[in-house]
């Protein structure tokens, strides 16, 4: 029986992955029909590589013959006929290894990660994002204006994570926002030695580092703690990390550093953060995610620009 069973499973909507911006604004009119003929009229047509393409693709380069590590499934809000152009578009970019594909035709997507068992869900709705990381699932809602990734490293998945309230609980963020950064840092350093407990995201850092090393191959994944933290509350997300048995490559403790300009140095794939400020900086300078997740995001955000049909 097949199985995506020891697989890291990514899904992943057709937005996030390839450019049909053009394609939605004619959707976001109010012509569905008119788009999907766009789409239909478009087959033979490929779309550009989106936000989310260069991290797919070195995902997917872990995969050697038959001995499959990485799985990436196409869950969309997209019509089924419109599911023909994404699958074309992934072959003619060489991603044939895109098999799979789920097209709702604009009803819910997310209740299919459940089935696919999926460690990260990438989309350009934030409904549906906020829905999955409230269904456990750690999951991001793409910005589809944020830069793409540098061709730099052709042999390494970069991803950068912001760390509270994705890898690590809200808790220490909770305390910022009711008592300012001296209580902060007070709380922060007396919890020093106790782990933080566990975000959404710690599933998804688990089975990165199990993919590394499992890995026979010359790619490899680098990971960053890219953080608004600086001394005395450094410490305490790093005791975390040697406590779940799991490591990042680089730590920035930038002290409330805007971090795109040090993001643009690391040059990730992807990177993400709760703070929408954060977010949309470093936006600017690289591909990135906003996790609709913690106490800053108590109330659903505003959609960023875009948002259907997938």
């Amino acid at each position: 029986m097949t199985s995506l069973q020891d697989q890291l499973v990514v899904a992943i909507s057709s937005r996030a992955l390839f450019d049909f911006e053009e394609e939605n604004r004619l959707f976001e009119a109010g012509d569905a029909g008119a788009y999907m003929q766009m789409q239909l009229d478009r087959v033979e047509q490929p779309a550009a590589p989106g936000v989310a393409f260069s991290l797919v693709k070195k995902l997917l380069a872990f995969n050697q013959g038959e001995a499959k590590r990485v799985e990436v499934v196409v869950l969309s809000r997209n019509d089924p006929a419109s599911g023909m152009r994404v699958f074309r578009s992934a072959q003619a970019h060489g991603l044939a290894q895109i098999q799979r594909g789920v097209f709702t035709q604009g009803r819910d997507p997310f209740p299919y990660l459940k089935p696919l068992g999926a460690h990260l869900f990438l989309s350009a709705n934030g409904t549906d994002v906020a829905k999955a990381l409230a269904l456990g699932y750690p999951a991001a809602q793409v910005a589809t204006h944020a830069a793409h990734a540098s061709d730099a490293h052709p042999d390494e998945v970069r991803i950068a994570f912001d760390g509270d309230a994705e890898l690590f609980s809200d808790e220490a963020e909770r305390v910022f926002q009711s008592g300012g950064l001296h209580a902060f840092q007070s709380h922060e350093s007396e919890k020093a030695a106790l782990p933080l407990l566990p975000g959404p995201f710690q599933p998804f850092l688990t089975a990165l580092h199990r993919l590394q090393r499992g890995s026979d191959r010359a790619m490899r994944i680098r990971t960053a703690l890219v953080t608004a933290r600086g001394a005395p509350a450094h410490e305490r997300p790093i005791r975390t990390l040697l406590h779940w048995g799991v490591t990042v490559d680089e730590v920035m403790f930038l002290g409330g550093l805007p971090k795109g300009e040090f993001l643009r140095e690391f040059q990730p794939d992807f990177f993400f953060d709760d703070q929408k400020g954060h977010f949309e900086h470093a936006a600017q300078h690289v591909p990135a995610g906003h996790v609709a997740a913690g106490v800053t995001n108590a109330v659903a955000p505003p959609a960023l620009p875009g948002g259907e049909p997938t």
